[in-house]
């Protein structure tokens, strides 16, 4: 793969060639719950593994952060952060709203659109409400406050999808690194990057880089109402929380942008061209790794598909089941294949399962799609899900449910490498013939296969990157010679209107000018013509 930094593929080559001595240093986690965890867990087990202390901040309700590991301490906050109920109050309803739209009219639909608009600004003002919550009681805190200054920590690590992270790295003073591809104000290449929205897609608007001038339309719609609704969302709670513990002064459109490094959970295997700034490091498909040997009756039942091969299923982790008639459809639409079918589904048996299909409470994601036999994925189209197919070349059947699975699934579908479906008018037929035209269609899988070949071809692989920035960070205190200024850059000189106002300006009265002095010329010699006369 062709980095879109030259400074960067020249560090990473140097780290190749010459090992970089690190010491042990000390490492502060303030981690997302849910589907982030499952990232975040992966960096953190592998700093453990070079010697560094970790400690992971979490909420006593956590979801999947526990309390003890061999990889981490812990720091508990009592109280809750409300991710699981909110996360999955949020699921229950989008589902119900998005299948009461089966079959609507236009003006149904545009109707079916604001009331998942609604709940999107609803639940999450929630989730981040309980966020700052959570920051204000570790702030009050005195002396857990007071442990956490005395700990001197070298960095602190954090997803950005919520402001805790950054608000107690800049309370701490301590470097600020990002596992990032969102943030509390929006996907993060448009926060630091140039973004020219001609050519850059925003995320809700499934869109490629190749835009007719419609679709640019919708682009730069797409785009104002989405910056509008995170602000919403998101200003309210951490607005107040700024300007109590460090000032009216600061300015809080930039203050969750100033960390050292970006580590960017995609690259330009998934992501389209677009600028990038050096303080991004592309870590795509980190996660992703060698496969283990399935568990021998799940081998046993892999096995027996013989010629065929096996499809797998999975909605993520945070959707185990589904509403009965959907799933009916779904295993009906399974058993018309000769395939074997490998489910994870906790609900109840559908009647109209087929002998090819296996229902399973959990299922080894990444070993299942490594295996010989795998043909399909059929996913929601999660960022963790999307980079395992990419890594092990498996074609895609895509049943997006919300947040930015649509958007990921559309870029595989614009590689060739996926057929996306809307669940909501999903029957039998419909996902029967989707399952048929990737297993059949030989373009899927060599599109995906290209995918995983471009993906694997790097001089670095991803962990190993990541793991480099944060202990470069470690070892120079931060990385302020990567961090650009236009964040700290009003809109207007950003964009250099007062330099166009100016020189407008300058033009302007130099042409006021010109006239008024060839005005002069022309009455002078009008008069000396008229004397004469």
């Amino acid at each position: 793969m062709t980095w879109p930094l030259s400074p960067l593929l020249t560090v990473a080559l140097l780290f190749i060639q010459v090992p970089v001595p690190s010491s042990a240093g000390k490492i502060l986690v303030f981690p997302m719950d849910g589907s982030h965890w499952v990232n975040m867990k992966v960096l953190i087990e592998e700093l453990h593994t070079k010697g560094h202390e970790v400690t992971v901040v979490r909420a006593s309700d956590s979801w999947y952060i526990s309390q003890k590991s061999p990889f981490y301490r812990s720091v508990t906050l009592l109280g809750s952060n409300g991710f699981e109920d909110n996360m999955e109050t949020y699921l229950v309803q989008q589902l119900e709203i998005r299948l009461a739209g089966r079959n609507a009219s236009s003006w149904s639909r545009f109707w079916t659109n604001l009331q998942l608009r609604q709940v999107v600004v609803h639940q999450f003002s929630q989730f981040h409400k309980g966020m700052s919550e959570m920051v204000t009681q570790m702030f009050e805190d005195e002396k857990l406050m007071l442990s956490l200054q005395e700990a001197k920590y070298d960095v602190l690590l954090t997803d950005p999808g919520f402001g805790g992270g950054a608000i107690l790295a800049r309370r701490l003073q301590v470097p600020l690194i990002y596992n990032v591809r969102w943030t509390i104000q929006g996907e993060a290449h448009l926060l630091i990057a140039p973004s020219p929205l001609s050519y850059v897609p925003f995320t809700a608007a499934e869109l490629t880089d190749k835009m007719t001038f419609p679709q640019r339309i919708k682009n730069l719609l797409s785009y104002i109402l989405g910056m509008y609704t995170m602000s919403s969302i998101t200003e309210p709670c951490y607005k107040p929380l700024v300007e109590k513990y460090f000032g009216p002064d600061v300015d809080y459109s930039t203050f969750f942008l100033d960390a050292d490094i970006w580590l960017m959970r995609n690259d330009f295997v998934f992501e389209f061209p677009r600028p990038t700034m050096p303080n991004i490091v592309y870590m795509g498909g980190f996660q992703c790794k060698a496969p283990k040997p399935l568990p021998a009756d799940l081998e046993e039942f892999v096995q027996s598909s013989g010629e065929h091969g096996v499809v797998v299923m999975t909605l993520g982790t945070l959707v185990a089941d589904l509403p009965r008639d959907v799933a009916e459809e779904i295993a009906a639409g399974f058993a018309r294949l000769p395939h074997k079918v490998v489910w994870r589904y906790v609900g109840q048996r559908p009647s109209s399962l087929g002998n090819n299909t296996l229902l399973v409470d959990w299922l080894p994601q990444n070993d299942l799609l490594a295996h010989p036999k795998a043909r399909v994925f059929v996913t929601h189209g999660g960022t963790n899900g999307v980079q395992e197919a990419i890594f092990h070349g498996i074609p895609v059947v895509g049943l997006p449910l919300f947040l930015d699975q649509p958007d990921n699934l559309s870029r595989l579908r614009a590689k060739g490498g996926a057929v996306v479906l809307d669940i909501a008018v999903l029957d039998r037929d419909v996902f029967a013939e989707a399952l048929e035209t990737v297993l059949h269609d030989p373009s899927y899988r060599e599109n995906m296969q290209r995918l995983s070949r471009l993906h694997r071809d790097q001089p670095v692989k991803p962990l190993d990157l990541a793991v480099f920035w944060i202990e470069y960070v470690m070892r120079h205190k931060g990385a302020q010679h990567l961090r650009t200024h236009a964040n700290k850059m009003s809109w207007f000189t950003y964009h250099s209107l007062d330099v166009i106002a100016a020189l407008s300006t300058a033009a302007l009265l130099l042409v006021v000018i010109c006239i008024s002095a060839l005005r002069c010329v022309w009455k002078i010699l009008f008069r000396t013509k008229v004397k004469h006369e």
